[in-house]
């Protein structure tokens, strides 16, 4: 705790004790009280440069956490002049992301944009440093099957994956179109899916989303590529998928979902967003593909 000097009051004497003003802390016992009760933090704040894109930051679960009142936590925010190209929701209505695992969405829709990432943690003690990741939510994705290793015997062609899906507590799911990808009723969430395009389609028409809030959907990807989070625990809340261009003059598509908790969505056609009223975990999709009657009655 600093001292404050002060003027001495006319007719003092330098070097005369100084009452105590009402409610302030007299010397001695008092002071030493209050500072034992007074813990000192080390705050750190950094401005990160992040593209455009929606990214996870998340508080890694440090073990030391229980004992220090959540700590080290730490708080994502825009700078305090920022433009208004970053959004940033948190999983906690306090904004804390402590360090039992807490997470916040960062969303930049025009990048380069700053955020800022101010961490807060006991000075002097041994793990007391945050294990904070940052991710983007989307990548490539290979839900192809990896092919025979050399010298083995020949074996049955991979049957063809048409979309992928990692799903809480199973991993890496993949199926066909017109076939349910999760299990409707397991409570076990999706956090990321990609599709893949029918031979001989452009991969950039056939595009898709995730939902990842009320209003919130990632950024589109073309087929081929990931879209959400893998390990993260962080659930998708629904999808948007949309055929263009040449792919839209040959296919049909239609898409529905189950969420946790029952509830169900769809179908729906191209470019609708299939998701729940209450916007309930994703836990299983189907995505159908269906090829348009061409003239002459061939399909």
């Amino acid at each position: 705790m600093a001292n404050v000097r002060t003027a001495p009051r006319p007719g003092q004497r330098p070097g005369d004790a100084e009452a105590p003003a009402a409610g302030g802390v007299s010397a001695g016992g008092g002071e030493a009280q209050a500072a034992a009760a007074v813990q000192e933090l080390q705050v750190t704040g950094h401005l990160m440069s992040l593209p455009a894109g929606v990214f996870c930051f998340v508080n890694e679960p440090n073990p030391a956490a229980a004992r220090q009142n959540g700590l080290p936590g730490v708080r994502v925010s825009p700078p305090p002049a920022a433009e208004q190209s970053v959004e940033i929701i948190g999983f906690r209505s306090d904004g804390w992301l402590n360090a039992d695992g807490d997470a916040a969405l960062v969303r930049v829709r025009k990048g380069p944009a700053q955020v800022l990432v101010t961490i807060y943690q006991i000075a002097n003690q041994p793990d007391s440093a945050p294990r904070l990741q940052v991710r983007q939510l989307s990548g490539p994705a290979e839900p192809s099957a990896p092919g025979p290793a050399a010298g083995a015997a020949p074996a049955a062609a991979p049957q063809r994956i048409d979309l992928m899906a990692h799903i809480q507590s199973r991993g890496d799911v993949g199926a066909r179109f017109g076939d349910w990808l999760g299990e409707r009723g397991s409570q076990n969430w999706i956090e990321g899916f990609a599709l893949n395009a029918p031979e001989g389609l452009d991969p950039a028409e056939l595009t898709y989303q995730a939902v990842l809030g009320r209003g919130w959907l990632s950024p589109w990807v073309e087929a081929g590529q990931y879209c959400g989070s893998r390990g993260m625990a962080l659930p998708l809340l629904g999808l948007r998928v949309r055929l263009t261009g040449a792919a839209a003059q040959q296919y049909e598509i239609s898409y529905e979902a189950s969420f946790i908790g029952g509830s169900s969505a769809g179908p729906v056609g191209n470019d609708e967003t299939c998701e729940g009223d209450t916007l309930a975990p994703l836990e299983a999709i189907q995505v159908k593909l269906i090829p348009r009657q061409r003239k002459g009655g061939r399909s």
